[in-house]
């Protein structure tokens, strides 16, 4: 069950540090700091032909921070009432995205990396990849 309210509204893009420097900049991301979960998986998205789009699912309980390292894309946000898009395309900003929230990640350019950091390690059982079995999981006893 979840406890909090997964809405469209909790999502939201974040700041992460970025250090100047004339070598060129560095951004750290680490445990407890800019994170309201431990990372305990990461995964890229690269090499996407265009038009294509990624995503297309919900997790139940897995949180997940989206970075574009490179290039950029939107990502389509649903919460079975209300859609948001935000666009992804500064290394240094990434997307907090909370469990209950249906995402698309779609418009991608040449070259664009999808960075996500992951609450969770895989787990097929915590993915909802039909819509109208989310809109189901969204009415059913959970706080919305």
């Amino acid at each position: 069950m979840l406890n909090f309210v997964s809405d469209i509204h909790n999502c939201n893009v974040v700041e992460l540090s970025k250090i100047n420097n004339r070598a060129g900049n560095i951004t750290v991301i680490q445990n407890g700091d800019q994170l309201p979960f431990d990372i305990k998986r990461l995964y890229y998205l690269y090499d996407v032909p265009g038009g294509s789009e990624r995503g297309g699912h919900a997790h139940k309980g897995l949180y997940q921070l989206i970075v574009a390292a490179s290039g950029c894309f939107d990502v389509i946000l649903d919460d079975g009432r209300n859609k948001k898009i935000i666009e992804l395309n500064r290394p240094n900003f990434a997307l907090m995205v909370i469990p209950g929230i249906w995402r698309e990640i779609v418009n991608f350019s040449s070259g664009a990396i999808c960075f996500v950091l992951a609450s969770e390690k895989y787990s097929e059982d915590d993915y909802i990849r039909n819509y109208d079995e989310f809109l189901t999981f969204k009415s059913m006893d959970h706080v919305d």
